[in-house]
């Protein structure tokens, strides 16, 4: 495959990125959700702010892929198992 020379806008700044001709359309694409979500942010909270609309989006797209989720249910399950291992102790000790 060979590469292609691209500018995207993201939040009113232009980045200068090297992609794969087949995924020029995805970048592209990519680049016009976020601002279009930045927008709506915008308008739904009163932010200016290009920097932390962002982080709110970052933060809204990394709840959308449960990876908050994710890490909670790991740390219900440690403890749920930390739990387990002491009353396995408890009753091999008595």
């Amino acid at each position: 495959m060979s590469e292609l020379s691209i500018k995207v806008t993201i939040a009113n700044r232009v980045y200068p990125l090297t992609v794969q001709r087949d995924e020029e359309e995805e970048v592209r694409k990519a680049a016009k959700y976020i601002n279009e979500r930045i927008t709506d942010l915008g308008s739904s909270f009163a932010v200016k702010d290009n920097t932390d609309l962002l982080a709110m989006l970052a933060l809204e797209m990394t709840l959308e892929k449960g990876h908050g989720k994710e890490e909670l249910q790991n740390d219900q399950l440690a403890g749920s198992l930390e739990k387990f291992i002491e009353k396995i102790d408890s009753a091999l000790s008595s």
